[in-house]
């Protein structure tokens, strides 16, 4: 059986859709699996057991990426496409069934949510990675094993949606004092390339010996990889977020301009905390920019913060 999965180009929605890939691994043991993706979220597909090809979606003027998707996939005759970016190519190339993103989905449920209702599925398959065994070798140098481990994710991708660098070490601090299943954990400290001076002062501010730098380290699955070893993983709402979730980490998620009801960690093994303020509110003034807003998470305090994981923590450790 030829299955083509169209997935996202971004880190987080590629690692929703995967609770799909978890489904056709349970119910197609024997199917041949071509992903088609973003580059960055490659890496996060290579250790798929029933993976035959990656195509990554490296995207192009006048939407020529899809043009050269078509290219790789219209001579092979699919028994089953998944699209879930609702594009032109998965309607003309051949195939027997095809589950296609589109306005019938609901746009407010959970992603994962949604995901599952393209395929029209009763329950909804929960997201999973795969490791391959170079990147669960390089995820062991990163976190050798020893005392317990807490991932820290104090950036993302857009600087409104991300938590102010004291207030991550204020939690810390309140973790290392006040939560003695924790009282010995190292701190693994995770930002992509682009988002290191955050992560940096995160680090910076750890005691000699309780601070594992993974900041800039190595491409997205080796990174999911290292979180998977973690014991608990604290971050904004980010790609990396969702990697700890989907690799069966507690998770503990800080949201502000973004919709938890469809971005939040998804699994009983998560948790949030949100601004009082919704996405809509906190961007809804004159002058908005993405580019010039700064931070939009100050009205998150460190108190509300550490209430919620404190709640989260006694109900998981």
């Amino acid at each position: 059986m030829n299955i083509l999965f169209i997935t996202s180009s971004r880190i987080g929605d590629a690692v929703l859709s995967s609770g799909l890939l978890a489904y056709i691994e349970r119910e197609y043991p024997k199917a041949k699996v071509t992903i088609a993706c973003g580059p960055l979220a490659v890496s996060l597909f290579e250790g798929y057991p029933l993976l035959e090809r990656i195509i990554p979606i490296k995207k192009q003027s006048y939407n020529r990426h899809w043009i050269s998707l078509w290219r790789q996939t219209v001579l092979r005759r699919w028994d089953m496409v998944i699209d879930l970016r609702n594009s032109a190519v998965s309607r003309i190339i051949p195939a027997r069934q095809r589950f296609i993103f589109g306005p019938r989905i609901d746009a407010q449920m959970h992603k994962v949510l949604q995901n599952a209702a393209v395929m029209r599925l009763s329950e909804a398959p929960a997201p999973k990675l795969w490791f391959t065994d170079e990147q669960t070798k390089k995820a062991a140098a990163f976190i050798p094993d020893g005392t317990p481990v807490i991932g820290i994710g104090p950036t993302a991708n857009w600087i409104g949606k991300t938590w102010p660098a004291e207030n991550f070490i204020a939690l810390i601090r309140h973790i290392m004092d006040q939560r003695p299943e924790f009282k010995d954990a190292r701190f693994a400290i995770f930002a992509a390339p682009g988002e290191e001076p955050a992560a940096q002062q995160v680090l910076a501010s750890l005691p000699e010996g309780r601070g594992l730098d993974l900041i800039a380290k190595g491409n997205p699955g080796e990174a999911a990889a290292a979180i998977s070893r973690c014991n608990l993983y604290i971050g904004n709402d980010s790609g990396l977020m969702h990697c700890a979730a989907a690799a069966g980490v507690p998770t503990f998620g800080l949201f502000g301009p973004s919709w938890p009801h469809i971005y939040g960690p998804w699994g009983e093994h998560t948790a949030y905390v949100s601004t009082p303020q919704n996405f809509k509110e906190l961007t809804d003034f004159k002058g908005y920019d993405t580019k010039t807003c700064g931070c939009l998470m100050t009205t998150l305090t460190t108190d509300m913060a550490i209430q919620a994981l404190d709640t989260f923590l006694d109900k998981s450790f």
